[in-house]
């Protein structure tokens, strides 16, 4: 049977009082062990990114959305390639969360962990000079860019041989105090969670725009036999611009 409901209409803007937003998306009170939360954008005709940039296709609700998201979680998640392309820097303090992450045990900040199975990270990337960041490889990666990476100051952590191994990556970060995982993409590293069946929620915002091109989906494999793996809704928000946030969890 199918039901007509409508969204929750709230406006979400980067000046309101996070609390609200923040008690839509908080993690399982009863969590024990890890949770691996994606975040992600798309346009209506599913584009992932707008002139290779997933930024350009977010709102100001969305960056509400982002800047919650990151005030809840332990570490932020994301392909190295995807870090460089959209210049991360270091996720900082966001004093709208220090009661909040203090409370539930947290350190001040998310840390941050980059994934790069190839190590083609400049070792002048910002980021890597913060004792919190950790650069997640495997032990057959190249030993000269390694070498380099470490000599800059990256804490370099091995997690599979040849190819990555996800569960182990999710393992090190539980076990070394960050089990609020919040991953950020981008498609190919999204698309890997996926297949090794580690999501247990995505939100997921629709820009309200329609711009076809050959940009990527939001996850992407070359897995060639494809499983589904099911969510349920949580919510669905709307803002005044069009924009619709969901939540899907296992």
């Amino acid at each position: 049977m199918l039901y007509l409901q409508k969204a929750t209409q709230v406006t979400l803007s980067p000046d309101d009082d996070v609390d609200g937003i923040a008690d839509l998306y908080a993690y399982p009170t009863d969590l024990d062990g890890q949770w691996l939360r994606a975040n992600m954008i798309s346009t209506l005709d599913g584009a992932a990114s707008f002139q290779d940039k997933s930024g350009g296709l977010g709102g100001a609700g969305d960056k509400a959305v982002f800047r919650v998201l990151r005030g809840l979680c332990d570490v932020v998640l994301v392909g190295a390639r995807t870090a460089i392309d959209e210049g991360y820097g270091q996720p900082q303090r966001d004093a709208s969360f220090a009661a909040r992450r203090s409370a539930a045990g947290q350190s001040p900040a998310p840390r941050l962990a980059l994934i790069t199975r190839s190590l083609t990270v400049d070792p002048d990337f910002a980021p890597l000079s913060d004792p919190a960041t950790v650069v997640i490889t495997t032990s057959q990666a190249d030993a000269t860019r390694r070498a380099r990476l470490a000599d800059a100051g990256a804490t370099v952590v091995d997690c599979g041989d040849d190819a990555l191994d996800l569960h182990q990556v999710t393992d090190y970060l539980t076990a070394t105090g960050s089990p609020r995982i919040l991953c950020e993409g981008g498609p190919s590293l999204l698309g890997s969670f996926v297949d090794a069946d580690l999501v247990d929620e995505l939100c997921l915002t629709v820009s309200p725009n329609l711009v076809s091109g050959d940009a990527p989906r939001i996850s992407h494999s070359d897995r060639d036999a494809a499983t589904l793996h099911h969510l349920r809704l949580v919510h669905l928000l709307t803002d005044n611009d069009g924009y619709v946030f969901s939540r899907w969890s296992r």
